[in-house]
């Protein structure tokens, strides 16, 4: 991992890739993507998913089991970093050098990204539902304690 860039380097990055992604939103085109500073980098989002980041100087893509052999193929790298003396791994892999290059290069990639970026806002929201629902337990004691 190289030193971090300067401001004005990560700025002229983000701005690229804004650049790159703005087919994704094409009714609001650049304005629809939200490009938020997280974590030292940068979070790329619309509607409040999260579909790409760049981070130690490089542009990351989300994936998941749906996404992840297109971007094994293409030989992308999965993001990896060091935590309490472990290394961890996230949900995001490197572009092709080639998708940097123009928007229409990017498109099949960053629409991957966004496809699972809406899958996992999906089972977040199901997860949770799950969570609130009173289970059959909780639902009998409620029952005897009523009587």
């Amino acid at each position: 991992m190289s030193e971090r860039p300067g401001r004005a380097a990560a700025d002229e990055l983000r701005d690229y890739c804004l650049e790159l992604f703005s087919s994704l939103a094409p009714r609001a085109g650049i304005a629809g993507i939200n490009a938020k500073r997280m974590f030292g980098g940068t979070g790329f989002s619309i509607d409040g998913k999260t579909f790409a980041i760049i981070a130690f100087d490089q542009l990351w893509l989300k994936v998941d089991d749906e996404t992840r052999a297109a971007f094994d193929v293409a030989k992308c790298e999965i993001f990896t970093y060091e935590s309490a003396g472990k290394m961890r791994t996230m949900n995001y892999y490197t572009v092709p050098p080639d998708a940097m290059e123009s928007a229409a290069l990017m498109r099949p990639w960053a629409s991957r990204a966004w496809e699972a970026a809406l899958r996992a806002a999906a089972a977040k929201a199901t997860k949770a539902t799950k969570a609130t629902k009173p289970t059959k337990a909780i639902k009998a004691k409620a029952k005897t304690t009523a009587k």
